[in-house]
């Protein structure tokens, strides 16, 4: 060989290994930087995530605003209309197994049991007024009866069904 070669052949060796190192040293420094990047976060936690920092309500202003209201509201009254509790059944003894027995067997809050002593001053007032307490709620020096018996999901249809159930089995 030539002494050129040989000279050419040292120095095409010397730029292949430099570039050799080269790319390790990039390849230890991607691996590196890999570890150092957050990892993709778990789609459930993000979506708790989101529900936990969802803005509670929302302002309405002017004209514009009161549009966005009245969509809003409107929203809320078809999604309410949609739950009907405890599949629409006009059955009281029903509801009243899942929703009133908790007070009305025990008389927790002031509430009237079923029988005609827990009863008799109520029935006294008319099925009106009762069924308007029912629905609406009272606050009276007796005790109190939240509104629909705690549960918005309920009709009106359903709660007079349930009054007239629990009217129907006084003890």
């Amino acid at each position: 060989m030539r002494n050129y070669d040989l000279d050419f052949l040292k120095k095409f060796s010397l730029v292949i290994g430099i570039l050799a190192a080269i790319t390790v040293i990039l390849i230890v420094f991607a691996s590196h930087l890999q570890d150092t990047l957050p990892r993709e976060p778990d789609p459930v936690a993000v979506k708790r995530t989101e529900a936990r920092i969802a803005p509670a309500g929302a302002v309405y202003a002017g004209t514009t605003g009161a549009a966005a209201q009245a969509a809003a509201v409107a929203a809320a009254a078809a999604a309410a209309a949609s739950q009907v509790a405890y599949g629409g059944t006009l059955d009281g003894s029903v509801i009243y197994s899942n929703l009133c027995t908790g007070c009305h067997t025990s008389g927790a809050g002031g509430a009237p049991t079923l029988t005609a002593a827990g009863m008799g001053a109520r029935m006294g007032q008319g099925k009106e007024l009762l069924y308007k307490h029912a629905i609406e709620g009272f606050q009276g020096s007796a005790g109190v009866m939240p509104a629909k018996g705690g549960n918005p999901g309920l009709t009106d249809e359903q709660v007079k069904a349930t009054v007239d159930w629990m009217l129907a089995n006084l003890k």
